[in-house]
């Protein structure tokens, strides 16, 4: 039935696989496409920090030309220094942008273009990942991963609409890249392969200049490269085709400042150069010894290779002769090293996974990417069981043998890779949440593989089995597949449906709240209208993307944290007496000081409102202030982490910033205490500590609506404060008398 043929166009025969194909593709592009339009019913606006200088850097280079954008030195970030956009940032993602901005989205604004960019290319790339599982396990595996591809959580929550960042992109590219690596040396046409392993270089590399992470595809390839001379004899065909596309990579990536050289002579190169060396010496062993003593001295080889690696990496870390890799790709590498940097420790996409967090984003996923490794360890051989008759399709499914043997479908090279890429990508994705993305294409490779396996067995089986047993059979694995995929709709209760059904982060302020306020465009909209062009501005560096996109102001510190030592000096001054954050204030060149403070607003019986300050703001980073800072925290904050003592309140800037005074302690069982109750919390009424008519070191000049309005609900509080240049400091007030 599958077979019968629907259509013939010259050599080609349209068949009703073919239409099946297109219609699940054509599924799987919409269902990934609808979910990641979620967040656009809230408002259509970019989402988080880092698209907004993404957008400014693509609005640059379309506005300016390439040249112009390589040789860009962004004097409104970072000031004084400014930065170099070309060797910070993820280029391939400004270009590319820009590029397909250019032809197809050229009529509209560029603004709501970067909105749908990531959508689109999300949803593009549930067909790139179908190309390349199907080259690795047949056209059933293919649309598997593809429809799995757009159903993943970890995928979904960085691609959605809005967030240009540099995942989606970095995806595209990557997965394109392999898909071309791996089909090339698969194929048999030598004119074919080599535009396909130099294309796989190409793109890989373009997917390294979108996206750092990346980096993370090496490791499986590297791998591979190394176990391919014990796969695989045909060295005629691997002692050429595998340069080529390493070579590609690495002088496509060299052309880049980021990641440039620093990654063709640093472990990412590294871990390439190495194996393909390791393959051209295997293959004149091939040449020049008996089968008998190969394997041997390919181990010999390559044990000897791996302690010569070993040691010049452990050398590495005192002389560094080589590039090394951030404490991020380590960590990756090795999960059980620590930072000792709590800026690091501070972004919550570098926390730890939990296995809480990992059911959440794969759920069922997980239980088919098991299977799937299963199957292809070929260890699912178990006998009939003489309990259950075999007309019970369950239990006849899972005890009867069911085999993964290598085919022309399902190469044994290739099946090793898989479990490279699966094992690695589970491995890497334990290390911190954001790398979950690549735990996640692992779930769908070992899930599809393994469903596609079972699915073949399935439809293929006969034997002993009359027809209506046999449509059973069938249409009973179909349901059962269907509820599998249907459980992740209604458990975890916030599943991949609801996973982006929350307002961008312009519109709460990055908040635990799920309300959609003007507050922060407001605020942003005021500063880029009521203070002077050339104004700086200091904030934590959450929200300096912000001001220096949309109020077109220049920041100290931003999202990129490029200097740590900078980051570090604003910590101090939010930690710092008023007096001595006043005198770094002048060092800064500072002209307007940013805080944002979210909470809940309650009205009393008297009409006054009382409020509750937690809401994600700077109010609940404030230890993490303290901690970049180096100041003790017990000095500032309470047991409990989080409420401030009175030193907190009386003798910092930012507890003099933060317009609210405390009331007392209260519990949910009505119980009030004037002073700090461990498992209490603070209730604080508003007191403006630096009105704008006042003689302190600041100055409040504005306040967003949520805090100016009396009326009960969320606060999204920004509040603006203009440094008093004419302050005196206690300070500066006793070295004048000394003068007098």
């Amino acid at each position: 039935m599958i077979q019968t043929q629907l259509l013939k166009i010259g050599n080609f025969n349209l068949k009703l696989k073919h239409l099946l194909i297109l219609v699940v593709l054509i599924l799987s592009f919409s269902i990934s496409l609808i979910l990641r339009s979620q967040v656009l019913d809230y408002g259509y606006e970019l989402n988080e920090f880092d698209p907004f200088f993404n957008f400014r850097a693509t609005e640059f280079l379309v506005n300016n030309g390439l040249f112009e954008y390589l040789d860009w030195h962004d004097v409104k970030s970072w000031y004084p220094n400014g930065r170099d956009i070309s060797a910070t940032s993820q280029v391939m993602l400004h270009v590319t942008a820009a590029i397909t901005y250019q032809i197809f989205g050229s009529s509209m604004e560029l603004y709501d273009f970067t909105i749908l960019f990531p959508g689109i290319i999300g949803a593009l790339t549930t067909i790139v990942i179908f190309a390349l599982v199907r080259t690795i396990g047949g056209t059933t595996a293919g649309l598997f991963a593809s429809l799995l591809f757009a159903i993943s959580v970890p995928i979904i929550i960085r691609g959605s609409m809005g967030w240009f960042k540099s995942e989606p992109l970095g995806l595209f590219y990557g997965l394109l890249g392999l898909y071309l690596f791996l089909s090339g040396i698969k194929s048999d046409n030598k004119k074919i392969t080599i535009s396909k392993l130099i294309g796989g270089g190409v793109f890989l590399a373009f997917g390294l200049a979108s996206w750092g992470g990346i980096q993370f595809f090496i490791i499986p390839i590297g791998i591979f490269i190394f176990i391919l001379p014990f796969l695989r004899k045909d060295f005629r065909f691997l002692i050429w085709s595998v340069p080529i596309f390493v070579i590609s990579l690495l002088m496509t990536t060299a052309i880049f400042e980021r990641p440039g050289m620093g990654f063709v002579l640093g472990m990412g190169g590294f871990s390439l150069i190495i194996p393909t060396i390791f393959l051209i010496i295997c293959s004149f062993i091939h040449k020049f010894n008996n089968s008998k003593n190969q394997t041997r001295n390919y181990l010999i080889l390559l044990v000897g290779i791996i302690l010569i690696s070993s040691s010049i990496l452990i050398i590495n870390v005192e002389n560094h002769f080589l590039p090394s890799p951030s404490f991020r790709y380590l960590n990756a590498i090795n999960p059980f090293l620590t930072t000792t940097n709590p800026l690091v420790d501070s972004v919550s996409e570098h926390a730890t996974t939990t296995i809480h967090e990992s059911f959440f984003m794969h759920s069922i996923l997980m239980i088919f990417a098991g299977l799937g490794t299963w199957l292809i360890f070929n260890k699912l051989k178990f006998e009939s069981s003489q309990i259950f008759p075999k007309h019970l399709v369950a239990f006849w499914l899972l005890f009867n043998k069911l085999k993964s043997k290598p085919s022309k479908d399902f190469p044994r090279d290739l099946m090793i890779f898989t479990l490279i890429l699966g094992l690695t990508g589970v491995y890497v994705g334990s290390a911190f949440v954001r790398l979950e993305l690549f735990t996640s294409i692992s779930v769908i490779f070992l899930s599809s593989i393994g469903l596609s396996i079972i699915t073949k067995e399935v439809f293929n089986y006969k034997k002993q089995l009359h027809s209506i047993q046999n449509n059973i059979i069938k249409v009973s694995y179909v349901g059962g597949i269907l509820i599998l995929m249907i459980l992740p709709l209604i458990f975890p209760a916030s599943n991949w449906v609801s996973i982006l059904d929350t307002p961008a982060t312009i519109l709460n302020g990055g908040s635990g709240y799920k309300v959609v306020t003007n507050d922060w465009k407001e605020s942003l909209e005021w500063i880029k209208l009521n203070t002077p062009p050339d104004s700086v501005i200091l904030s934590w560096w959450d929200y300096g993307y912000w001001i220096t996109t949309v109020s077109e102001r220049t920041s100290v510190v931003d999202n990129a944290t490029i200097d740590s030592k900078q980051i570090q000096k604003v910590a101090k001054i939010l930690v710092s007496s008023p007096d001595d954050a006043w005198n770094m204030l002048q060092e800064t060149g500072s002209d307007y000081v940013v805080i944002f403070v979210a909470g809940q607003k309650f009205q009393t019986t008297d009409e006054n409102l009382l409020y509750l300050l937690e809401g994600g703001g700077d109010e609940s980073k404030k230890m993490w202030f303290m901690k970049i800072a180096g100041v003790p925290i017990e000095k500032y904050l309470h047991s409990d982490g989080f409420s401030g003592t009175d030193y907190f309140w009386n003798e910092t800037l930012l507890g003099k910033m933060i317009p609210f005074s405390l009331v007392a302690y209260t519990h949910p069982n009505n119980q009030i205490f004037p002073t700090y109750v461990p498992g209490f919390i603070g209730i604080y009424t508003n007191d403006i500590k630096y009105p704008e008519d006042g003689s302190g070191p600041l100055k409040l000049v504005y306040a967003s609506s949520s805090f100016t309005e009396q009326k009960p609900g969320t606060m999204i509080g920004v509040f603006v404060y203009e440094v008093n240049k004419n302050y005196i400091s206690s300070q500066n007030l006793s070295d004048s008398k000394i003068f007098e």
